[in-house]
């Protein structure tokens, strides 16, 4: 006869049905519907495979991005310098296509400064106990910096056909889908294993809930939250070398604004800011919401600036609503 446990530990607390239905990952899903409806209903060309297509370059190397900063927003960190990270590493990608480099080494340059920087972030956060969002803001202007003190007015145009034709090019023609796109959705794919059915996956999450804990119960925090901001700068390079691929220059401005555009994917994803909570897949369906809402604004001829505020409300309600909620079933309980 053999012998049983008295108790069973389970790995996560049970979920009733009402609780699937409340999770933010469903109203997510029932906002993307929502917004594919609205917008095909606005546009008859919304739905056509390839302008579908042409929109997903729009958002595919933000959203590369945005899986790192999921990652450290996990754990109670943020970069605010990735955009900086993107124009220099597209700097010294132009400097190397006028050195007469090939797309291999180009793409290599644009990883290995993506590496650099973040590796210099972390080290000043871990290194010296500096907050991440100070620290991020000062590296944000240094990167930036450098690439408009550098460039000045001018732009770098010359890049072998062979490498904007990796950004420009369908990889695969039915359905179509650009390269930027399919690596992002490798990457999702990767990261969700990850995050979600790995040790690894539950450190981060440990730290984030509570990093003094973790730390006392043998989890190497600070190497970890380095090796996040190094993550998060070599996807940065990465997202360099496929925009300066797709728009084919290089310009002081390029990818400004950024940083918050991937803010408002993470949050929106419900990655709590405060760190310990939220999902891998949240955030893709993040991406596709906030992708589709200004491809269909786009549509019908919506302004920029308008769906920019659009865009900030999303944010400040994503960043608001989990907070009101909870306090109000606080009061209940």
């Amino acid at each position: 006869m053999t012998d049983t446990a008295r108790y069973q530990v389970l790995d996560r607390a049970p979920r009733t049905l009402a609780d699937r239905l409340l999770r933010w990952e469903t109203i997510l899903c029932l906002l993307l519907a929502a917004v594919i409806v609205v917008n095909a209903l606005g546009s008859p060309y919304f739905l056509d495979l390839y302008n579908l297509s042409d929109m997903t370059q729009n958002f595919s190397e933000k959203a590369i991005i945005a899986l790192g900063m999921a990652l450290l927003i996990l754990t109670r960190e943020i970069d605010l310098s990735v955009a900086a990270i993107v124009a220099l590493a597209s700097l010294a990608i132009g400097y190397g296509a006028q050195a007469g480099y090939g797309p291999v080494m180009l793409i290599a340059i644009g990883l290995g400064v993506g590496i650099v920087c973040g590796a210099f972030n972390g080290w000043l956060v871990t290194g010296f106990g500096l907050p991440s969002i100070v620290v991020t803001i000062g590296t944000m202007s240094l990167y930036r910096g450098i690439a408009q003190v550098v460039l000045g007015d001018q732009a770098i145009t010359t890049y072998p056909e062979e490498y904007t034709n990796l950004a420009q090019l369908y990889i695969i023609q039915e359905p179509p889908l650009y390269l930027a796109f399919i690596l992002f959705l490798a990457l999702a794919v990767l990261f969700t294993i990850v995050v979600h059915y790995t040790v690894w996956g539950r450190m981060l999450y440990a730290i984030g809930n509570n990093p003094v804990a973790a730390r006392f119960s043998g989890i190497p925090v600070n190497r970890i939250r380095f090796l996040l901001f190094v993550l998060t700068g070599l996807l940065a390079g990465l997202a360099s070398a496929l925009l300066t691929a797709r728009i084919g220059s290089t310009r002081p401005n390029i990818a400004l604004g950024w940083e918050l555009e991937v803010v408002t994917m993470v949050v929106l994803g419900g990655i709590s800011i405060a760190g310990g909570s939220g999902t891998m897949p949240g955030v893709v369906i993040a991406v596709f919401v906030l992708g589709l809402t200004t491809f269909g604004l786009t549509l019908i001829n919506v302004p920029g600036i308008v769906i920019a505020v659009i865009l900030g409300v999303l944010l400040v309600a994503a960043i608001a609503l989990p907070i009101i909620v909870r306090r109000i079933l606080g009061l209940r309980v």
